[in-house]
């Protein structure tokens, strides 16, 4: 789908329906490869959750797993990436939580919703991703010295999803993947031209059982329809 002409087979990540902070997620990305300049599209696990190569510590990528686009081109944590880092992360969907106010008989809560496009094809979220250096590891050749995260760039919600919350993952036309991607393409204006609006629109949106409140829990069931002993 992805047109990805480069990936390791040893990095294999299980289907997830319920992605967390700081979970591996598949990302789609292109590199120049050092030893023959070649621009190569590659498909490779990233952390979700961006640490900037100055950051101190990993932990911080946990509060950065979504990046504004209104102000994604100049915030210090997020431009270098958006000038020569950007990535496209596969996904099904996503979800958004509702609030739902409390009554005489029930307490306030959180309503999960599974949104994804109609058609049912996979969505290409904009993403941008870093590399990140461990101080604490002294050789560079050693296993956890570097690090490549990810962050999600969300816009104003539309469709379906703006009934349920006011923000949205930002997806990319399969028409802008190319001009997205390429690592050449430096132009801050024409990259954010290709932010301007959600590719496509048309979303469903629907109720889920609140397990998916727990990042424990995982399977297909959780894409389930909502009922009434679940909601």
């Amino acid at each position: 789908m992805f047109d990805v002409t480069s990936w390791d087979p040893a990095q294999e990540l299980a289907p997830s329906w319920n992605v967390a902070p700081t979970d591996d997620v598949w990302s789609v990305l292109e590199r120049v490869e050092r030893d023959t300049g070649e621009i190569t599209r590659q498909l490779r696990p990233l952390r979700w959750g961006l640490v900037p190569s100055w950051a101190k510590s990993l932990n911080v990528g946990a509060k950065m797993i979504n990046a504004r686009v209104e102000t994604v081109a100049e915030k210090p944590a997020y431009r270098r990436a958006f000038a020569k880092r950007r990535c496209l992360l596969p996904a099904d969907g996503f979800y958004e939580w509702q609030a739902i106010a409390a009554t005489e008989t029930t307490k306030a809560r959180k309503q999960p919703y599974f949104i994804s496009p109609e058609d049912g094809r996979v969505m290409a979220l904009a993403g941008l991703y870093e590399y990140w250096r461990d101080p604490d590891v002294s050789d560079d050749d050693a296993p956890g010295a570097w690090w490549m995260t990810c962050t999600i760039i969300t816009t104003e919600a539309t469709d379906a999803a703006g009934h349920v919350h006011p923000r949205m993952p930002l997806a990319i036309a399969p028409a802008d993947w190319n001009a997205w991607l390429d690592p050449d393409h430096h132009d801050a204006d024409e990259l954010r031209a290709l932010l301007a609006a959600p590719a496509a629109g048309h979303l469903n949106s629907r109720a889920v059982s609140t397990a998916v409140n727990n990042v424990r829990n995982n399977g297909p069931h959780l894409l389930d329809a909502a009922d009434d002993d679940h909601v």
